[in-house]
């Protein structure tokens, strides 16, 4: 069982075949068919294929998710990376029992909450953000490393390889990397150290041009060799703090010596009879997806699509947005009233005053709660992240959500490791609600505090219902639980919908600060928005789609294993 302090110790829970704590849930009589054939959804194919090779190889579930998110971090450098970190939801298949691998990262130990601002107070452009100052202490090293170990059953050598080989060797650049460097390319500039790999000859490289990566192959290589000691000891860890340091950042030895991954019971409830396992705090996209889902079971059901569905979900999301911001943040520094906050009583109230006819406006809501404890102010919240989903054949199950923050996170390389730093510290609130780069802020509870670990939307999946089960996940910050929230209604409420349907569904996304509605463009007719305009929401359609969903389904049945990669992505013209 998961020791009382929440850090799992070596040994603790054994090989994905042992007993891990969290819900079970089993619908439907009698037991579900075993997958006919493993599966496997991520954001880029040679990163699934690294997936693939080590089920070929022997490996599960959990071996196959280390070595797509190692990959990951070679070819999609701008949304994850070593440098970031991320979280992990595992379900084995002989219990249906779950537990979330939380690699978040974390502040350094001098990190506090006035080191972006000036000595007036006014916020330092941007030092939030870009270079060694904005940098969290990396978690993806050690939850790969401990994934590998605790769940796996090859050696992580063997499942770092595919990635080595390809940040020694190279792959060839995508229309989708090709645009994302040349929408980044004036950030990646100013510094040499990532320009050099991602702006050869000074300009973004052209699709077909190979990328190379030698100095993060020697990374990996040291990580493979010596698990995490090889990241966060030794001389690979005094040259990520002496490159921080150097660049004005906090790091220390201490820092990288003394993080831990943190083993968590996943946040679990019912939806009209299907069961959401999901991810629990720091990620508040389990309690979000639990408020939201809970109050529109206490509401009039509606159309799936309409205008009247639309209009419930950004109600109920402006009400779980708000109890987000005052209440939600990382539980080793903040007991957030959990038990309230979840309770039925609690979200039927909430649910009461929501209006068929017209919006209640997020100041209306601010005043309903003035002088209650909690801060009432929006989330902050990054965008730019990836996903991963894994069944094998025996039904071992994994769902990973992983970032490094805003695209090409920090915009630096930490020396001559090859690794491209995280700015996960804008995750965190600042002093006085100051906005971040969405546009959001944050509350008390989630303010900067030496070792804590940032708020995040981070949601990785598992939906059983009676038809089967549904391992999914997005990137897009705030977003990502808005997304999730309609991919289950869509899901629960359209009994035949396929996989690829859910993945490519239109959205939709309230927060409760702003208060605004945002879609999707071009994809909502007229009348639909008139309709939803009519009682008051004020309509924001994005410049661009937003959120890269990937989903294997399992049929409970048949077996039959079915992945879906969702189109937005593959265009690289989406919000990640």
């Amino acid at each position: 069982m998961i020791p009382a302090d929440g850090v799992t110790r070596r040994g603790a829970l054994g090989r994905l075949g042992a007993l891990v704590a969290g819900p079970v849930f089993a619908p439907g009589a009698g037991a579900a068919a075993a997958p006919t054939r493993e599966g496997i959804a991520s954001a880029h194919p040679l990163a699934t294929e690294a997936g693939l090779r080590i089920l070929a190889e022997g490996g599960n579930a959990a071996d196959a998710a280390v070595a797509v998110a190692a990959a990951l971090a070679v070819v999609e450098p701008f949304a994850s990376g070593i440098g970031g970190g991320g979280f992990f939801l595992l379900r084995r298949a002989s219990d249906v029992r779950g537990v979330m691998v939380d690699a978040r990262e974390t502040a350094p130990q001098r990190a506090h909450t006035r080191m972006y601002l000036d000595g007036d107070g006014f916020p330092l452009p941007r030092a939030s953000l870009d270079g060694a100052l904005a940098a969290a202490i990396p978690g993806l090293p050690a939850g790969l490393a401990h994934v590998a170990r605790v769940y796996g059953t090859l050696p992580l050598g063997q499942l770092l390889a595919p990635a080595i080989r390809l940040a020694s060797d190279g792959f060839p650049v995508d229309s989708r990397l090709n645009a994302i460097i040349t929408l980044a390319e004036r950030r990646l500039s100013r510094d040499a150290g990532i320009a050099a790999i991602f702006l050869p000859d000074g300009r973004p490289p052209v699709v077909g041009e190979r990328i190379r990566q030698p100095a993060l192959a020697e990374t990996l290589a040291r990580i493979a060799a010596d698990d995490a000691r090889g990241f966060y000891r030794g001389a690979l860890a005094s040259e990520l703090v002496r490159a921080v340091r150097s660049s004005g950042g906090l790091w220390t030895d201490a820092d990288l010596s003394g993080y831990q991954v943190v083993e968590r019971v996943p946040q679990s409830f019912r939806y009209r009879g299907s069961r959401v396992t999901t991810a629990s705090l720091p990620s508040a996209g389990g309690v979000v997806l639990a408020q939201s889902l809970t109050m529109l079971q206490a509401l009039p059901p509606a159309t799936p699509g309409s205008p009247e569905e639309a209009h419930l979900v950004a109600e109920v999301l402006r009400r779980a947005f708000q109890d987000r911001a005052r209440h939600l943040g990382d539980p080793a520094f903040h007991a957030a009233p959990l038990d309230m906050l979840l309770s039925r009583d609690y979200l039927r109230k909430r649910a009461a005053s929501v209006r068929m006819d017209r919006i209640t406006a997020s100041e209306a809501l601010t005043r309903e709660v003035a002088g209650l404890p909690g801060s009432d102010v929006a989330p902050r919240e990054s965008g730019n992240t990836t996903h991963l989903s894994v069944v094998d054949r025996e039904g071992n199950q994994v769902a990973a959500t992983l970032t490094i923050n805003t695209l090409f996170g920090a915009g630096i390389v930490a020396g001559s490791s090859g690794i491209v730093l995280n700015n996960e510290m804008d995750d965190f609130a600042m002093p006085g609600s100051l906005p971040n780069a969405y546009g959001l802020t944050g509350g008390g509870a989630n303010r900067i505090e030496p070792g804590k670990r940032p708020l995040s939307s981070m949601s990785p999946t598992l939906l059983d219902t009676p038809r089967g089960t549904w391992v999914l996940g997005t990137p897009g910050g705030s977003r990502i639980m808005s997304m999730l929230l309609l991919a289950t209604m869509d899901i629960v409420h359209r009994p035949g919908i396929t996989p690829q349907e859910v993945v490519a569904r239109p959205r939709l996304h309230h927060q409760y600060r702003p208060d605004r509605l945002d879609i999707e463009p071009g994809v909502f007719s007229p009348d639909w928005l008139a309709s939803l305009e009519s009682r008051g929401h004020r309509i924001q359609p994005a410049a661009r789609p937003w959120g890269n969903m990937q989903l294997v389904f399992v049929d409970r049945s048949s077996g039959q294993t079915l992945a879906a990669n969702d189109p937005r992505g593959r265009t690289g013209i989406a919000w990640f």
